[in-house]
C-alpha cells in the first residue's frame, strides 16, 4: 500500500488501525497472511464509516465477522480488512409475531442462544455455528433444515452507489448457499439485519439445542477448519463423494480431509493455505473423474498465493 494511503489510515482510524497484521488469528482455520491494514469495528455505525472512508480513498478492502467460509492466502491481502465486532441485538418480545435486530457481528450461535434464553424459537438450527450473522446473510448460511432465508425479515445494507437501502427477504433472491449480493458481488455492506422468531417453551428450545448440538459434534471434527468445503451436489453430499473417492484422511503437510467427516479440511498447525488448496484441487479433480461430478466451493479463496 501507498505511504500516502497509511497516513490517511492513520489519522483517520487512529489505534484501530493494524499494519502489516497477520490474518490468521481472524479466521476460523488460523490460516492466513498478512494484510496491509486492519481496522477493528465495534457498531454498525463504526462499520458504515470505515466502509464510506475507503471508498472514498478507491482502497480495495473485505470484511470479516467469525471468519469462517474463508480461506486467506499465505501472502496475505493487498488492502484492507475490516474486522466487524459490531455485536448489538435487541429483541422485540412484545409483538405477536417476535423478531430480533442484530448487528453483522454478532455470531448465530449468540443469537440462537440469547433468544432461547427468553423463551424464542426458531434459530435452533444456528446453535454452534460459528460464523457472523453479516456472513450467514450473504451466503445463506444454513444446518439441519434450516438457513437464514427461512428467518429473515430485512437486512440493512451501506451500498456504495446508492447510500443506506433496506432489503426484504425477496430482495435477496436466495438459493442454496447464495444470495443477489453474492452471485453479483454488488459493492454494498451489509450493517444489521432483522429475524424472525416464534414464542415457545424454553425446556423445549433447549433439548432442541442440545440435540442438534450432540449431533453437530458427533458428526463434524473438532478443530480449526473453514467448515464445510464444498457445496452440496443436487441430490448428493460433497463429503461422500470425497470419502467414495479414496481420500477422507489425506494429508497435505498439516493439513488433512477429516477422517470424520470428508467435507472438513481441518488445520493440525503450521498450515499453509497452499497445502489447504492443493487439498482442495485434489479432492475437486479425482471427485470429477472418477464420479463425473464437479464440485462448487462454499469457502471463499481471497488475497494473494
Amino acid at each position: 500500500m501507498h505511504p500516502s494511503n497509511l497516513a490517511k489510515l492513520r489519522e483517520i482510524f487512529g489505534d484501530r488501525l493494524q499494519e502489516n497484521a497477520p490474518l490468521a488469528g481472524y479466521t476460523s482455520a488460523r490460516i492466513g497472511g498478512p494484510a496491509d491494514a486492519l481496522i477493528f469495528v465495534h457498531s454498525a455505525d463504526e462499520l458504515a464509516s470505515a466502509a464510506g472512508a475507503l471508498w472514498e480513498m478507491t482502497l480495495p478492502f473485505i470484511i470479516l465477522g467469525g471468519g469462517s467460509n474463508v480461506l486467506v492466502g499465505d501472502k496475505g491481502l493487498r488492502g484492507v480488512v475490516i474486522v466487524n465486532r459490531a455485536r448489538l441485538v435487541r429483541f422485540d418480545t412484545q409483538a405477536e409475531q417476535p423478531s430480533v435486530r442484530a448487528e453483522s457481528g454478532v455470531t448465530l450461535n449468540d443469537i440462537a442462544q440469547r433468544a432461547a434464553r427468553l423463551g424464542l424459537s426458531g434459530m435452533e438450527w444456528a446453535a454452534t455455528v460459528p460464523g457472523s450473522l453479516g456472513g450467514a446473510v450473504y451466503g445463506n448460511a444454513g444446518a439441519f433444515d434450516g438457513d437464514i432465508a427461512g428467518n429473515l425479515v430485512s437486512v440493512e445494507l451501506l451500498h456504495h452507489q446508492r447510500g443506506g437501502e433496506v432489503w426484504p427477504v425477496e430482495k435477496m433472491a436466495y438459493s442454496y448457499r447464495s444470495s443477489l449480493l453474492k452471485r453479483e458481488r454488488q459493492p454494498a455492506i451489509i450493517l444489521a439485519a432483522t429475524l424472525q422468531l416464534k414464542k415457545g417453551e424454553l425446556r423445549t428450545i433447549q433439548a432442541k439445542m442440545a440435540q442438534l448440538s450432540a449431533r453437530r459434534r458427533s458428526t463434524q471434527p473438532p478443530g480449526a477448519s473453514m467448515g464445510s468445503m464444498f457445496k452440496n451436489p443436487p441430490g448428493d453430499f460433497a463429503g461422500c463423494l470425497i470419502e467414495a473417492a479414496g481420500l477422507k484422511g489425506k494429508r497435505i503437510g498439516n493439513a488433512e480431509i477429516s477422517a470424520i467427516h470428508a467435507n472438513f479440511f481441518i488445520n493440525h498447525g503450521q498450515t499453509s493455505a497452499k497445502d489447504v488448496r492443493d487439498l482442495i484441487e485434489l479432492a475437486s479433480y479425482t471427485v470429477e473423474a472418477k464420479f463425473g461430478v464437479r464440485l462448487e466451493l462454499e469457502i471463499e479463496l481471497v488475497g494473494e498465493w
